[in-house]
């Protein structure tokens, strides 16, 4: 039985992570399930593709990834199973396992097109409980890839306009739950040393550490990810410093 990682923007107010699990252990008794992430602003791709850069390297080999940020839940977007070098992933092809497929490259994919592996009945606006959830349960305990449907060239699967660099232009791609600003730009603490980063009319210096800069300082530094990553310490930098995805970054 294989692990599944699960993420959603679904949140914790409603049940809908709940019963989309509830499925999963019905369909596939025994399974493991974590939780990725559920509290995602709705809908947002970029903040979801994110989470998976981030948490794909620390997955267990062969583990399921089930992530479900829909907004085109019911349309003509595909349902797609996506066979990695390390890991599967059942979602949406509407581009949140962008920065996924930088960590982990599609070796095949599959549409979700047999109903034997989904729930009877189908709602149109809740494809997590009677499609994603069974697919990703059957997965789980063993059924074969093919059986789900047909498979399509992975040079199909749809991208987000989302380019990581190792340059000194980028941009804001994200922020996390603490109101600290991703970025696109890739780098190592040894290569920003000394510079600051340009963002809407801040200039903002580079740190190492939060502790570094005065508390309520803002400070750039090399997150987690190995992304830059824009803050204030002990503060929001989203909300004091005005920030939004897509706004342009500049290292000097």
């Amino acid at each position: 039985m294989r692990e599944i990682f699960f993420l959603s923007d679904f949140g914790l107010a409603d049940p809908y992570a709940a019963v989309v699990k509830a499925v999963m252990r019905q369909t596939a008794p025994g399974a493991v399930i974590h939780d990725l992430a559920h509290n995602l602003p709705p809908g947002d791709l970029r903040r979801a593709s994110y989470i998976l850069y981030e948490s794909v390297p620390y997955l267990p080999r062969q583990s399921v990834v089930l992530a479900v940020v829909d907004p085109g839940v019911g349309s003509s977007r595909r349902a797609v199973l996506v066979i990695g070098e390390r890991l599967c992933y059942v979602a949406p092809d509407n581009g949140l396992l962008t920065l996924a497929y930088l960590q982990d490259p599609p070796r095949k994919a599959y549409l979700l097109e047999n109903p034997a592996y989904h729930l009877p009945r189908k709602s149109a606006t809740f494809h997590g409980r009677d499609v994603f959830g069974p697919v990703a349960a059957h997965l789980a305990s063993g059924v074969e890839p093919a059986r789900f449907g047909p498979e399509v060239p992975v040079a199909e699967l749809v991208r987000l306009p989302i380019h990581l660099n190792f340059g000194n232009h980028g941009e804001v791609l994200t922020f996390d739950r603490f109101g600290n600003a991703i970025t696109t730009l890739l780098a190592t603490p040894a290569q920003v040393r000394g510079k600051k980063v340009r963002i809407r009319y801040h200039h903002i210096p580079v740190a190492s550490h939060y502790a570094e800069v005065p508390v309520g300082s803002a400070l750039a530094y090399v997150g987690s990810a190995g992304l830059l990553e824009v803050a204030i310490h002990l503060g929001n930098a989203q909300e004091q410093l005005g920030l939004k995805q897509g706004d342009r970054v500049e290292l000097g």
